[in-house]
């Protein structure tokens, strides 16, 4: 059975439920490509939540669409895309430069997309993909840039993504967490 989604901009009130729904994801479906010390070493600093995506109104949440009115949504997958230099990463995270790009000359940044284990395999990824790099292109955008962990990357690369480099980024616990910076350009079709 397929489920369907609602998507919607994330807000302050959203944080604590992104948090835990990151921390899923990441040990979840991680785990096939990390080990888990550097999952451990990863969570809330390279694969976490930047709230500056949350200010900046360019973060998205998926909740299950559920049939029972009263039900509560359930965050189901979340993932936002930056006018800002940033790459990737949390609010703690390796790297901020809050600078804002040019849409002219720079790729907007495609930003932690996350999908809860249970949605896994459901398109869920795909939908929230194709709705930030919409909403980017809505903002001016026609290249697109992400750090990418390895467990995303053949869905990218289904997306038109191209890798062009791989980037060791050093934790805290002494371990190294393998990014995959890609690129996509402006497509029409």
């Amino acid at each position: 059975m397929k489920a369907a989604f609602r998507l919607r901009v994330a807000t302050e009130e959203d944080i604590p439920a992104l948090h835990a729904l990151i921390e899923a994801s990441v040990r979840g479906l991680q785990a096939d490509d990390y080990t888990p010390a550097q999952i451990e070493g990863a969570l809330g600093t390279v694969l976490g939540l930047d709230t500056q995506l949350i200010r900046d109104r360019t973060y998205i949440v998926a909740e299950e669409a559920v049939e029972k009115p009263k039900a509560p949504n359930r965050l189901a997958g979340c993932g936002g895309w930056s006018k800002r230099k940033t790459l990737f990463g949390a609010d703690q995270g390796p790297g901020r430069e809050p600078e804002l790009l040019d849409p002219a000359t720079d790729a907007a940044k495609v930003r932690a997309i996350f999908v809860h284990p249970d949605f896994a395999r459901r398109g869920l990824g795909s939908l929230i993909l194709a709705t930030v790099e919409d909403a980017a292109r809505a903002a001016g955008f026609t290249q697109f840039e992400m750090g990418s962990t390895l467990t995303g990357v053949p869905l990218y690369r289904l997306k038109g993504y191209v890798e062009t480099e791989r980037i060791a980024v050093p934790l805290k616990n002494g371990e190294a967490l393998p990014v995959v910076r890609m690129v996509k350009a402006h497509t029409t079709s």
